[in-house]
Parts: structure tokens; sequence; C-alpha cells
């Protein structure tokens, strides 16, 4: 059951002596017993993540000799980790304590030899501080490592080599400096490295070319420089992301990242790189499906660690972290370098692209109208490069498209406003002086000629209609009585007999008229 919450006391747990598994994860109890409670039970399996157990660290757990899965995850505890921890269970296999407030230092004892046997170890999301102690290395069992989001510093400890066994190592967000140890390169089941956002510098050794299993590489947000080595377009064949975001590498795009054929997300924004961007971006195969693969699948041998996957990316003018969902995302964001070259139609072939962001460059050309195959795009930016011509009037068929950036480029000609593309405002198409039509307040020259020629054909065919009408009213009113007149000989000789009656009175009334006038004068 999740979802549940209340408060438990002492009293709930006094006759459970044989209890063995505790699971109560992911609700909302409160943990309510004094600071020298004893349980009447020995524990294996104790999850009670998402509890509120703290804030201080839990004392009970010293008597907890049999413990070999605790997870206390998100348990509001704020406290420091007590010395007699480390040494709580020689049997602990899965340790989980994210997500809390937890303060103080890693210890730097040999706590390989209290916990021989522990795969699963994660402090994410605390507030730890000092180094990575050497220690870690004597945890040769280890399969997964998450000291990320704390504040950590220092540099990664070359000893860690020694957990042979790691799939997952992942130390991002903190603060570690120095260079990515060349030892790392003896982890030769690791899956996912996360070193991002910290202070690392110089270049990637050579030596991580040997970790051939790679799935996932983000080493974003660090100070890393030299060239994208060729190299990784041949060394991780099953790699599915790769993220070097916002470094200070240099040169040109590899061709040899083409070679990346179960790529999902490709992002090299805010980095030095020049030059055009390869053509044979087209050869990257999975982002051409339009269905992909879940990236959590590539741990379905880890599926009851508990670890979640998540990536930063900056889309839709928005900084984004996808965890559940980053199966969904397929990206290419080389923004913010200084590419050249034409705007590259092969990545038009890539159907399954979701994210397409190239924009702060040097690109020139046009948008080739085979952008429209890009059904699954969802948001596209090529502000702020040198692109010209007309929009293609195909882009109203991208139906799934939310956000679109085409800002400060020179295009010209008048917007093709229509289906998807009648849902952006002003912004999508600043910058561009010879734009013209809605959304822009600008209208089109051929706008206002048509206008006019359309007001002088409907003047004119108004005029038509006006002196056509006069001269069907003239011909009527002469016409029809003639034609009566003519058919009917009496009616004839009765309408002049009329008319001369009329006549001769008009002609008496005017002689009356002449003799009154003439006797008054007299």
């Amino acid at each position: 059951m999740w979802g549940l919450s209340g408060t438990l006391t002492e009293q709930h747990f006094w006759k459970l002596s044989n209890l063995i598994d505790l699971d109560i994860d992911s609700n909302s109890f409160h943990l309510d017993v004094s600071s020298n409670w004893t349980p009447p039970f020995q524990l294996t399996y104790l999850f009670m993540g998402s509890c509120h157990i703290g804030p201080t660290f839990p004392a009970w757990l010293q008597s907890q000799k049999n413990l070999q899965y605790l997870d206390l995850s998100n348990a509001s505890i704020s406290s420091s980790i007590p010395n007699w921890f480390w040494n709580i269970s020689s049997n602990l296999e899965y340790l989980i304590l994210s997500h809390n407030q937890l303060q103080g230092q890693l210890p730097n004892s040999n706590i390989g030899k209290f916990l021989p046997n522990l795969y699963f170890l994660s402090f994410s999301g605390n507030g730890i501080i000092g180094t990575i102690p050497d220690s870690v290395g004597h945890l040769t069992s280890l399969k997964v490592i998450d000291f990320s989001s704390n504040n950590l510093i220092g540099s990664i400890p070359s000893t860690i080599n020694n957990c042979s066994s790691l799939t997952i190592l992942d130390l991002g967000n903190n603060n570690l400096s120095g260079m990515i140890p060349k030892s790392l390169d003896q982890l030769q089941l690791l899956k996912s490295l996360h070193l991002n956002h910290n202070k690392l510098s110089g270049e990637l050794p050579s030596s991580l070319r040997n970790l051939t299993g790679l799935d996932i590489l983000d080493l974003s947000y660090n100070n890393l420089s030299g060239q994208i080595p060729a190299w990784i377009g041949t060394a991780f064949p099953n790699l599915v992301i790769l993220s070097l975001t916002s470094n200070m590498f240099s040169g040109r795009l590899p061709f040899l990242l083409s070679n990346l054929s179960s790529l999902h997300v490709l992002d090299l924004a805010q980095n030095n790189l020049m030059g055009e961007i390869p053509v044979t971006l087209v050869k990257l195969k999975a982002m051409a499906e339009d269905h992909n693969m879940s990236i959590s699948s590539l741990y379905d041998n880890l599926s009851s660690s508990r670890y979640e996957e998540r990536l930063i990316v900056i889309t839709k003018g928005l900084i984004l972290e996808y965890t559940i969902t980053l199966s969904l995302v397929v990206s290419i964001d080389l923004s913010d370098n200084n590419l050249s070259g034409e705007f590259p139609e092969g990545i038009t072939k890539l159907f399954g692209l979701v994210f397409l962001n190239l924009s702060m460059n040097h690109i020139i050309g046009r948008i080739p109208e085979s952008i429209s195959k890009l059904r699954q795009l969802s948001s596209l930016d090529l502000s702020s490069n040198k692109l010209f011509g007309s929009i293609p009037s195909s882009m109203s068929l991208l139906s799934s498209l939310g956000y679109l950036n085409l800002s400060n480029n020179n295009f010209s000609d008048k917007i093709p406003f229509i289906g998807q593309m009648s849902t952006f405002t002003e912004s999508a198409f600043a910058g561009n002086p010879n734009l013209c039509g809605a959304p822009l307040i600008i209208k089109c020259q051929d706008e206002g000629t048509d206008k006019s020629v359309e007001d002088k054909i409907d003047s004119g065919f108004v005029d038509q209609w006006f002196y056509l009408s006069i001269g069907l009213g003239f011909a009527v009113g002469i016409l029809v009585p003639y034609f009566v007149l003519a058919m009917r000989r009496s009616w004839c000789d009765a309408y002049f007999d009329f008319v001369d009656k009329i006549v001769k009175w008009l002609l008496f009334r005017k002689r009356v008229t002449y003799a009154r006038n003439h006797a008054q004068r007299k």
C-alpha cells in the first residue's frame, strides 16, 4: 500500500518479535519512538523511504545486526551519520540514504572490512562535505555508487578502480576538481558514468575508450578542454546518451560520431566547436526510428536497485531534468558553438527526432522542405544563425511542434501562417527584417496590392451594374407599352383618345389662365 499516513509508536511493534521484513516504503508514516528504544525484532529487510524518521539519525538501528537491505531515503534525517553505523551489519548489501539532509563527511576508515558484501551505495541529494575517501575503493563488491548532488570536493580517488564490478558511477552535481582519472578504464563493466556539474578539467583521457560497455556518458558542465576525440565514435557501440555540453571543447565535430548507431541524445552545446556539421549524422540509426527502446531496459539486472537515470536537457527555452520519461528524449543539441556551413539536410532523415537545437552558430542556407518529415519534432530552435530564404510552407505539417524559434536570421517573404505554424507568436520570427505577414505587424507588399486591385475590381463591378440597370429600366419603360399597344388595336385607340383629352384639357387651362391675366392688366 502506498500513500498511507499516521503515527507509528513502540506499541505498534512490541509484539512483533518474529518480524524480519518491514516494508512501508512510499508512505508518509511518522515514527515516534524514544531515543533509547530497542525493537523486539531483528530485521533483514527494512524499507522506510518517504517516512518521517528524523531529524536525528535513528539510534535503534544499532540493535539490527542482520540487516541486508536498508532504505531510509527521503526520511527527513538532517544529522550526520554516526560512526557506529558503518559497523551495523556485515551482511548489508543494499544501502540507500538519499534525499535527506545528511551532514558531515564520509568515513576514511576501512569500511570495506565491515561491509564486504555491499553492492549498492547511495547518498545522493544530501549535504555531505569533504572528499571522497580512498576507502571507497575497498568496497570491491559495489555495483552502484551514487554520491550525486552533495558538496563533495577534491579529486576522484584513483582507488575507485578497485570496484571492478561497478556498472553505475554517479558523482554528478558536486564540486569535484582535477582531471578524470586514467584508471577508470579498469571498470570494464561500467554502463553509466555521470561526472556532470563539477569542476573537472583537462582533456578526455584516451583510456576511457576501454569502457566499451558504456551506455551513458555524461560529462556536461565541467571545464574539460581539447578536441572531442574521434575514438568516441568507435569505442562505445552501445552508447545511448552522450552529453558534453558546457565545457571548453574546440575543433571540429568528428565524422565518426555517426557510428554511434544506438545514440538517442547528442548534446555538445555551449562549447567552442567549429566547422561544418558532418553530413554523416544521417547515419545515427536510433534517431531515424519512430519508436525507441526504453533506457530503463538497460538496467533490468539492477531493477531492484532503484537507481534512476536522469539527464538535464535545455529545450523549449527551458532547463528540464528528465528521469522517468528519459526514454522519450531523442535530441540533437549543437547550440552556442561556432559551427558554420549550410543547414544539414540529412538531419531531416532522422525521423525520430524530438528536440533539435542548432541556435547561436553561423549556419547559412535555407531550411529544406523535407523538414516536414520530422513528424515527432516537439522543439525546433534555429535562432541566431545566418539562415535565409523563405520559411518552408511544409513546416505547417509538423503537428507535434510545440516550440519554434527562428528569430535573428535573414529569412524573407511571407510567413506561412497556416496549420501548426499559426500557433506561434511574433517572438518566434523576430529579428528577421525581411519577413512579413502574420503574426508580425509588418504587412507584405503583395497584401496591399491585392487589396487595391480588389477594391478597383469591386468598384468597376458596381459601376457596370449601375449603368446596366439604368439602360434596362429605360428600355423596359419604352418598349413594354409599345408592344402592348401594338398587339391590341382597341387599347391603342383608347390610349390615344385619353392622351388627346389630357392635351385638350391642358390647352384649355392655359387659355383660361392667359385670359384672366390679360383682363387684370386692363
